[in-house]
């Protein structure tokens, strides 16, 4: 079972493309890593980002679909609307079943993206997507709408143009599925830490080891969130590599 990560990196470990391989190892998956721009940054403090260009990302995709068949992605920091259609493009060449985290700011705080992001996800890459997972902040942006309470993420959740889970952690734990036009709210408690840098990262990717072992959608989603929960409780991902 062999699955791909199209995100940034982040040098500290936490979220990117490095905590994406982390997640795909640790529930059993083999996962290919493509890099769409590096950034400086570590859990507290955000720097900078440097992004890597259409042409050498296209080549990154096709170098590795040239030798492994993959089903299952996952999309994370785009950084740009020019980068966001050529994703979509290479999904659409090779039929890729493709989980997109919005990704637009950095747990610790800078801004990852140039403007449009959600525009161009909401024209491009969305209508391809099998699921994205925003958190609140994002499905706001996707939406337009303001979200503070469960039935305002009830109705943002109609308006993303995919399947969707639009995220608790700043919504008093409260999880909004929303798969096939079927609403599903999971609440989970909410735990006072500041290991967080990277949970949508592990989510997403999460979710696409989950789909690659055969679960459905619901069920890997279901799963993921688990799988996060535990790992925020425990303040290491690597711990569950023995336990899953």
């Amino acid at each position: 079972m062999i699955v791909m990560s199209i995100a940034g990196v982040d040098p500290s470990g936490g979220a990117g493309v490095y905590a994406d391989l982390k997640t795909f190892q640790a529930i059993g998956v083999y996962g290919c890593g493509i890099v769409t721009a590096l950034t400086a940054q570590n859990p507290y403090k955000f720097f900078s980002t440097l992004p890597v260009s259409e042409e050498y990302i296209a080549e990154q995709i096709d170098a590795v679909m040239d030798s492994y068949e993959i089903e299952f992605i996952k999309t994370g920091m785009l950084y740009s609307p020019e980068i966001i259609k050529l994703v979509s493009k290479k999904i659409r060449e090779y039929d890729l079943k493709a989980i997109v985290d919005p990704v637009m700011v950095a747990t610790s705080g800078g801004d990852l993206t140039k403007e449009d992001i959600a525009k161009a996800m909401n024209r491009y890459l969305l209508p391809q997507a099998i699921l994205t997972t925003p958190n609140v902040s994002e499905a706001e942006k996707l939406t337009n709408l303001r979200i503070t309470t469960e039935n305002e993420a009830i109705e943002a959740s109609k308006k993303i143009k995919c399947d969707n889970i639009i995220t608790g952690g700043h919504l008093d734990g409260i999880n909004t599925l929303n798969i096939g036009g079927e609403i599903t709210i999971k609440k989970q408690d909410l735990i006072e830490t500041d290991n967080l840098h990277g949970t949508g990262c592990n989510l997403s990717s999460a979710i696409v080891a989950y789909l690659a072992k055969n679960n459905d959608l619901k069920t890997s989603i279901l799963k993921s969130l688990d799988y996060v929960y535990e790992g925020i409780k425990n303040g290491n991902y690597g711990t569950l590599i023995a336990k899953l």
